[in-house]
């Protein structure tokens, strides 16, 4: 179960861009026939693979459905290592954009403001969305997985900061509330 490719689990063609309400309905299907009330009266044996087969079909349905976790999933399959321990290098535009992103959330903060939060958050959204295209050229059409990974790696910045945004906007909400 360790190996198993998780687009071939679900009958997906290996690729970025994927048919998400195929994903979602065979998600069900596999979810549903190793449901833990089927096999209630099963040895405990037979449990014990239903279970791991459970686990291995939630772990491929978290991975393929996020955007930035397929990506990663695509490169590491393709046999490329994404480094994201040792390879911290980031191109100048995008840090400066890091940059200036953290300077308009520390002034939202200071400034206590739901609207500057939002502008953030907009922007961000863009940006990923931004990404997403990005992968599907990259990794879809162009195959060329060591530029998908330098660009998931920016991506993995943006997902951090995004949930900084979302723990400050918790916090200017709560101390508007």
């Amino acid at each position: 179960m360790a190996g198993e490719d998780y687009f071939e689990l679900f009958g997906l063609p290996r690729q970025y861009s994927l048919d998400h309400s195929s994903l979602e309905s065979t998600w069900r299907l596999l979810a549903a026939k190793v449901h833990p009330d089927r096999y209630v009266n099963s040895q405990p044996a037979e449990k014990r693979v239903v279970m791991q087969w459970a686990s291995t079909i939630n772990e491929a349905y978290r991975v393929l459905k996020s955007p930035l976790i397929r990506a990663q999933y695509l490169c590491e399959l393709a046999g490329c290592d994404l480094q994201t321990e040792s390879n911290t290098r980031m191109d100048a535009g995008f840090l400066m954009r890091q940059i200036h992103w953290r300077e308009q959330l520390d002034d939202a903060r200071d400034a206590n403001s739901l609207v500057m939060m939002a502008q953030i958050e907009a922007d961000i959204v863009a940006a990923q969305s931004m990404y997403t295209q990005k992968m599907a050229v990259l990794i879809d059409e162009q195959r060329d997985y060591e530029q998908a990974a330098a660009q998931v790696r920016e991506w993995m910045f943006i997902d951090k900061l995004t949930r900084e945004v979302q723990s400050v906007r918790h916090e200017l909400s709560d101390r508007q509330s």
